[in-house]
């Protein structure tokens, strides 16, 4: 029996699935976009929705605000994502249809150009809102690169290696390398599928994890020296100063708050990174599961997940320090 004959069944929400793939057989062209500073899960789903959307017989256009990360410039067909800061840029008429991926609104793409478009809405986030025309949120699917694995199924299909590929690495980068509690037996099962259509799960891993320039890893330093812990509590921050002086770039953060949730006995951790000529601060938040760091992410116009969640405060740094703590000291 050949991998492809091996397919997951598609169990969850189906009849989503079907209005979504009756709207993808009625329209020649799509857009596809994720949120600004996009992530694994962003672009591995996206650059994926896009090839099953070609085996449909549509165009598929990728246009996202800001630059795709190092640490997945190995993707598939990542030359097919344009970078603009409208949509317009790459469908002058206004009229293609626009799927979202990961977004709660417009506004976290980044992106000109969308409003007056048909707009699509597939997320996974506890944050997330039915913005557009039509939505499927599911805040259990363990990656929004698992719900275009189920598309994909659902549409029949085939999940070629390059797609494969881009959905592995959405889901292992958004379930943290398996180990948040969105992890389960159905998540290990559909990665089995993908390893068995050729994603290489060693290769991506290194790709993704094993591939930082050096003033990631200098500034990691100088995160690390700053860290504070408090009973279950732990934070720490890197300045505009701080990076300039490594030559690092918002980046190279990426990664910095896992460190420190990984403390023995540690329940809580936020990464404090200051945004250039600003006076604000951008937030990764992370907890092992007592507290719902989405909740408080969204008290200041952020969200994401129970477990992994960001937002922006406005400075100095005491003070954005001050509410963030308060509010993860009261563990909501």
């Amino acid at each position: 029996m050949t991998p492809q004959a091996q397919l997951l069944e598609p169990k969850p929400h189906v009849a989503r699935i079907d209005d979504l793939l009756t709207i993808f057989r009625s329209h020649p062209r799509f857009l596809l976009a994720s949120h600004t500073r996009p992530d694994g899960d962003a672009i591995g789903s996206v650059l994926a929705l896009a090839e099953v959307l070609d085996q449909l017989g549509c165009q598929a256009d990728i246009v996202f605000a800001d630059p795709i990360p190092s640490s997945y410039a190995t993707l598939p067909n990542i030359g097919r994502i344009h970078h603009s800061p409208s949509a317009n840029d790459v469908d002058p008429s206004g009229t293609t249809p626009a799927i979202l991926l990961e977004c709660d609104g417009i506004v976290r793409t980044g992106l000109l150009g969308l409003e007056g478009r048909t707009l699509i809405n597939i997320d996974h986030h506890a944050s997330g809102r039915p913005f557009a025309s039509v939505n499927w949120i599911d805040e259990h699917a363990c990656a929004v690169a698992a719900m275009v694995y189920h598309i994909a199924v659902a549409a029949n299909v085939e999940i070629t290696p390059s797609m494969a590929t881009c959905i592995y690495a959405g889901i292992l980068s958004d379930t943290g390398t398996f180990t948040y509690s969105s992890t389960n037996a159905d998540t290990f099962a559909l990665v089995h599928h993908l390893a068995a259509c050729g994603a290489d799960p060693s290769q991506i891993a290194r790709d993704i994890y094993l591939s930082n320039p050096a003033s990631k890893i200098r500034l990691l330093g100088i995160a690390l020296s700053n860290l504070q812990c408090d009973d279950d509590l732990a934070w720490t921050w890197v300045t505009s100063k701080d990076m300039d002086g490594v030559g690092a770039t918002a980046e190279d953060c990426e990664g910095v708050v896992n460190y420190l949730i990984s403390i023995a006995g540690v329940e809580s951790a936020v990464f404090l990174r200051e945004v250039p000529n600003a006076d604000q601060f951008r937030l990764s938040i992370r907890s092992k599961g007592k507290t719902d760091v989405a909740r408080i992410a969204e008290l200041f116009g952020g969200g994401g997940h129970r477990n992994a969640s960001g937002c922006t405060l406005d400075g100095p740094l005491p003070v954005a320090l001050e509410q963030i703590l308060t509010q993860l000291r009261t563990g909501l």
